[in-house]
């Protein structure tokens, strides 16, 4: 029977599955397979996976929750090696059943029996599974695995999927999962937290969920991959996504970093709400701009986030000078809110969320096409659009099209016609009639 572990709903969760294993046996690869999707990164270069990643996928109608966690490697023989196995420890103490993954042409190698040792001490249902039996004739190379003294051993080969159907089946057996209860889980709220390496975006995520879920370190590039993690605030369920810190493109030094400024790419693409860091220290550069209009782009809320404010020197007029000198040079970021934390020190950690949800509220919100035609014959009684070679240009009504991201469509005689600096007009005063704060907004002008 699986444990009656609780999730963050305080009810009986879906399985989860840790995949743990030294580096290199094909975790991601296994964890990618499963998700049909190129979740995690995968490159024969060792220490790519670093932070547990998670991922749902559906087998026999039984959903499981997946984590692929970071090559262990027991000594240290970098700053890296003691931070992947606290990680896979704490996979480990979440998970309902533990795979361990070894390499079935290497055999058995000396971190294969440390871990098999950890894990049988802990009260889990623990398969071994033999990777890299990428045909049938390599089957009995499972049987040199007995030595680790957990008795179920299966063969796979996580490149070509053979046999991982049997696996499945096999973890659902182990898991006796008919007898788990079916729960309907709200849907959770997306946030992605980017921003450019070494702006604190793991530890923000860190302080949120109150644990080390990232690896923080001083060196930048220290999360490759999105990681995600669940909280309930306020009865509000989100998903947290850290993302890698995005440079320029043509600062990208190797493949690995390409991969994870996709995978960042991916994060906003996804959220609901971004929040984008900042440093203090640095100020607001064109890259941050850069970062900003990607999200406003993608139409996703946007929050920014000015951190490590403790380490500046500062009066009472210290944020609105900061304030005032990015809506100077980006006019466009005046309508989205910032906030000044230290993600080190906690300070106005709470305003995070606090200000994300609002944000998506505003982005879920439908404006009536009567509110909106009663501010529109204000807005063009006051300033109406220039006419064009003698050719009046008229705006017939507006009515909104979308939420997330907000359309409004606007008729007109001539779209044509209507000139970018009344368009920015109108979003302005559309802005201060309407509650917008956060929110990207597109004006579609349509021929009426």
């Amino acid at each position: 029977m699986v444990s009656n572990k609780t999730n963050f709903l305080g009810k009986m969760t879906t399985p989860i599955v840790a995949i743990i294993g030294r580096p290199n046996v094909g975790k991601s690869t296994f964890f990618n397979r499963l998700l049909s999707k190129r979740r995690a990164i995968v490159d024969p270069q060792e220490g790519i996976t670093r932070d547990r990643i998670y991922g749902e996928m559906e087998w026999n109608g039984q959903n499981l929750i997946f984590i692929d966690t970071g090559g262990f490697i027991s000594d240290d023989k970098s700053d890296f090696n003691n931070a992947v196995r606290t990680q896979a420890n704490e996979a480990i103490g979440e998970a309902d059943l533990v795979i361990l993954m070894v390499d079935g042409k290497q055999g058995i190698m000396p971190n294969d029996k440390i871990l098999a040792k950890t894990i049988r001490k802990t009260n889990k249902y623990i398969l071994i599974v033999v990777n890299k039996c990428d045909e049938h004739k390599s089957d009995n190379l499972v049987h040199q695995f007995y030595e680790l003294g957990i008795k179920d051993i299966l063969p796979i080969s996580s490149l070509n999927g053979r046999l991982t159907g049997d696996l499945l089946d096999q973890i659902l057996k182990k898991l006796d999962t008919d007898k788990q209860k079916k729960i309907k889980i709200k849907p959770k709220i997306k946030i992605a937290i980017v921003g450019m390496p070494n702006v604190g975006k793991s530890s923000l995520t860190n302080a949120l969920l109150k644990k080390e879920r990232s690896i923080v370190t001083p060196i930048a590039g220290t999360t490759r991959d999105s990681i995600d993690a669940r909280l309930k605030w306020y009865g509000h369920h989100i998903n947290l996504i850290d993302t890698a810190g995005l440079r320029k493109l043509a600062k990208l030094t190797d493949k690995i970093e390409y991969y994870s400024r996709l995978r960042a790419n991916s994060a906003i693409k996804n959220s609901d709400v971004t929040l984008m860091l900042i440093d203090a220290k640095k100020g607001f550069t064109r890259q941050d701009k850069s970062i900003a209009d990607e999200v406003i782009d993608n139409g996703k809320g946007l929050v920014l986030i000015v951190n490590k404010w403790d380490l500046i020197i500062k009066d009472s007029y210290s944020a609105k000078i900061f304030r005032d000198e990015i809506a100077g040079k980006f006019k466009s970021l005046k309508h989205y809110p910032i906030i000044f934390i230290s993600a080190l020190t906690k300070q106005r950690i709470h305003r995070v969320l606090e200000v994300a949800l609002n944000v998506y509220s505003r982005l879920k919100q439908k404006i009536s096409t009567k509110a909106l035609n009663e501010v529109l014959y204000k807005i063009i009684l006051r300033y109406p659009p220039q006419t064009e070679q003698g050719k009046l240009v008229q705006i017939k009504y507006i009515t909104q099209v979308s939420t997330q991201p907000t359309i409004f469509a606007l008729y007109v005689n001539n779209p044509k016609k209507i000139k970018i600096q009344y368009a920015r007009y109108l979003e302005n005063k559309l802005r201060e009639n309407f509650d917008l704060e956060g929110v990207p907004v597109i004006l579609s002008f349509r021929k009426k």
